[in-house]
């Protein structure tokens, strides 16, 4: 069942099958008055998701007057469309994902990107011999279909000579083969497999020049017109728990551990957050620059996309895919 965590003003029940709640104090009058928001995860609760959990611990929403439920979401989520029907007000994606929605005449904006390099990569066993993505070459990869990563690295001929077959969400198979690569977050699998003892190699798609904006809010273009303070508030709240969590992660990392029933572990959430800093804050930007993006990033993003499906070419502004009003 899906969990859910429901935080007013003064209160922090959590929810979930079989379980009881982690707090339980009296609403004060504030929170009886106080803005209902509701943000939809596009996978179980992780360190990719560690600033509105922050946000939860240290009351920082309650601060600012918001009552808000934070849904988990799994494998197949419908992000978008649980935007579109007004289910939820907010909801995590990543800027590819984004320019898909548009595509598909959804009217989904990103208001906050967590994450300024993308975590994606091809992870392999270093006796695999594999250093390059030109080392894949006769390998298998375990993946998912239709991700525009993969015909980013299809376009450049980099999985021709590679057998791709479904990714399951496990590394047990990249465990069991040295001969198995799987794609993979590199704050997440490599901790798991080196957990059980096989020494790991991160091939950062990035590094090709696919580097999307990754754990981007987005909302509606119809909220943003019709209740924009309301975007404000959740917008600002979440990055203040982005700059929180980047500088200790422990309260959040304790909430995130309570909503995920999925084999998550104390040890993994330290070093997801750990490895999430570089992420969010490369090159040694200050906690002020979390969550910001530009034209630029979006233009080359959206170009990009283009480029791998012409038939798509200019159904999609950059311009309309992000805002940065609510990070000012």
């Amino acid at each position: 069942m899906n969990r859910s965590i429901l935080i007013c003003a003064g209160l922090l029940v959590v929810f979930a099958a079989g379980c009881n709640a982690a707090g339980d104090r009296t609403a004060s009058p504030e929170s009886q008055s106080s803005s209902a928001v509701t943000v939809q995860l596009n996978w179980y609760p992780e360190a990719e998701h560690g600033g509105v959990y922050q946000a939860v611990a240290d009351g920082t929403f309650a601060e600012t007057g918001l009552q808000v439920e934070i849904r988990p979401g799994g494998r197949a989520t419908p992000v978008a469309p649980e935007l579109e029907l007004g289910r939820v007000q907010f909801a995590f994606s990543n800027a590819d994902d984004v320019v898909v929605y548009r595509r598909q005449g959804l009217d989904i904006v990103a208001v906050l990107a967590a994450m300024q390099d993308s975590p994606r990569c091809i992870l392999v066993r270093e006796e695999s011999g594999a250093k390059t993505f030109e080392d894949l070459a006769g390998m298998t990869l375990q993946r998912q279909p239709g991700r525009p990563f993969l015909e980013f690295m299809r376009s450049r001929g980099i999985l021709d000579k590679v057998q791709e077959v479904p990714y399951h969400g496990s590394v047990s198979s990249l465990v069991s083969d040295p001969n198995i690569a799987i794609q993979a977050y590199s704050f997440a699998e490599p901790l798991l497999a080196e957990q059980q003892g096989v020494k790991v190699r991160r091939l950062m798609v990035s590094d090709l020049g696919w580097n999307p904006y990754s754990s981007v809010l987005i909302t509606t273009g119809d909220l943003i017109r019709s209740d924009p303070e309301l975007v404000r508030k959740f917008v600002q709240s979440s990055r203040r728990g982005w700059q929180h969590y980047l500088t200790d992660p422990t309260a959040g990392n304790a909430v995130i551990l309570a909503a995920n029933q999925h084999g998550m572990t104390a040890e993994a959430l330290r070093f997801g957050s750990s490895e999430l800093r570089n992420l969010a804050m490369p090159n040694d930007l200050p906690p002020q620059s979390v969550g910001m993006m530009t034209l630029e990033r979006w233009s080359t993003l959206v170009e990009q996309m283009d480029d791998l499906d012409p038939k798509e070419s200019g159904k999609v502004k950059p311009e309309d895919c992000f805002t940065t009003e609510f990070l000012e």
